[in-house]
């Protein structure tokens, strides 16, 4: 596949490219970006197809390093394949699967499927991640050398958190022998049993049992300890308080090896969107407070917190559609997500090069993948998004199977138009 993307505003942050220009695309890998004049003299070379992406950004292909896709064991809710081409729909052009199917991604057979079944069947590239432990029962660690060695990039017990320290401390001294990152779901279960929301007057107020933010935030300063004692690399999840993103702050100051993510839906809606027993607007970690939403916001401005992932967690609509107490937490999250955080572009909160470096390179570093770029030789992945065009939340109209979003009718302010994955041009009207 040849193909010329001729006058579009290109963002490559590891290159400082911020400008308009064309972007040359051989055999699926990027052969050139330059100029309109040298680009077009290597069009005249062979059989290139032109697309003009004048008034249009060209960016790197985006990274979610936090995905559920369900498969195995769980395709009633999503699949590789719908999942993929919600990721695509969405602007992602790479996806990590997060390892809590049935069977449990604890083994090499599991990755293996996961690695085969996406390379038939998968719209974009997915890297699977490994669970720490052994059935994420926190109990005994998983054989990380050898998934490592099958394709995993990453570990995490996400859905659970590894409650014993020294296991967690084990995870992360073979962090550093494997170079690979530990991704930690920072919960301590002891506080946030039983709660279905975060805790407060509201909670109080629908009789509600809720999670309050320390149960969070005691298990970001302990990972951050263990991660200052061993120097292993850490990565703490889907980060939704003040006191996370204050903790987070200062182990950068200090040097420690930590880096963090949050959601869109952290930083767009707090806990009253709950009001009414939404259970669309059921996640784990719960949404917070307004002062916990300006809180994740200033740290997505000042570097602190490093990525953008979506936490896309598909469910049944039979699963959603029950007593808030017994509906599953997630939100299905991949088809919003860029047009959620765009919205920090629009407010003046992020540049557009951060965006992209929150949601496509700093993943890539963090993952140690080859991917977030648009370097010469690197793949072909590129998304083109027109900021101006509004588009309106239908969730009946997903591709993902998961149709669970608290963002319906919301009406968004830009979205992917063109998506180049694997070599496929897809393109969205």
């Amino acid at each position: 596949m040849n193909l010329l993307i001729k006058d579009g505003h290109i963002i490559d942050p590891l290159q400082w490219i911020d400008g308009i220009g064309d972007l040359l695309i051989e055999d699926g890998k990027i052969k050139e970006i330059s100029s309109q004049q040298s680009a077009v003299s290597s069009q005249e070379q062979g059989n290139v197809q032109t697309i003009n992406a004048k008034g249009k950004f060209v960016l790197p292909g985006l990274i979610d390093m936090h995905t559920h896709l369900r498969e195995p064991g769980f395709e009633y809710k999503e699949t590789i394949k719908t999942g993929t081409m919600a990721a695509v729909k969405g602007g992602f052009t790479a996806v990590c699967a997060m390892p809590n199917t049935n069977p449990i991604n604890d083994n090499s057979s599991v990755t293996e499927f996961i690695i085969r079944k996406a390379i038939r069947e998968g719209a974009c590239t997915v890297y699977p991640i490994g669970a720490i432990t052994k059935g994420q029962k926190g109990e005994e660690l998983a054989e990380m050398g050898i998934m490592y060695d099958e394709g995993c990039v990453a570990f995490s017990d996400d859905g659970r958190p590894v409650m014993n320290s020294l296991i967690m401390r084990r995870a992360l001294e073979y962090s550093r022998m494997f170079n690979v990152t530990v991704i930690s779901h920072c919960e301590d279960m002891d506080l946030s049993e039983g709660g279905v929301m975060n805790e407060g007057l509201l909670a109080l107020t629908l009789g509600l049992r809720g999670i309050p933010a320390g149960a969070e935030e005691a298990m970001v300063a302990r990972d951050i300890i263990l991660a200052k004692l061993t120097k292993g690399m850490l990565h703490v999840a889907h980060i939704s308080t003040e006191g996370s993103v204050r903790l987070i702050r200062e182990a950068k100051a200090q040097g420690i090896q930590v880096t963090a993510e949050t959601c869109p839906h952290y930083f767009s809606i707090t806990e009253d969107t709950v009001s009414g027993y939404n259970t669309n607007a059921k996640v784990n970690p719960p949404l917070r407070t307004q002062k916990d939403v300006e809180a994740i916001k200033q740290g997505l401005k000042d570097g602190t917190i490093d990525v953008i992932a979506t936490d896309h967690a598909p469910h049944h609509r039979d699963e959603k559609f029950q007593e808030f107490d017994k509906a599953p937490s997630g939100i299905s999250g991949l088809e919003t997500a860029l047009s959620l955080s765009l919205r920090l572009v629009h407010e003046g909160i992020l540049t557009m090069p951060q965006l992209v470096e929150k949601m496509a390179s700093n993943p890539a570093k963090i993952l140690r993948i080859k991917k977030g770029t648009l370097k010469v030789g690197a793949d072909g992945d590129v998304v083109i998004i027109d900021t101006q065009r509004e588009c309106k939340v239908e969730s009946e109209k997903f591709l993902s199977k998961g149709k669970n979003t608290p963002f319906a009718g919301w009406v968004l302010k830009g979205i992917p138009v063109m998506v180049i994955a694997k070599g496929k041009i897809y393109e969205w009207r």
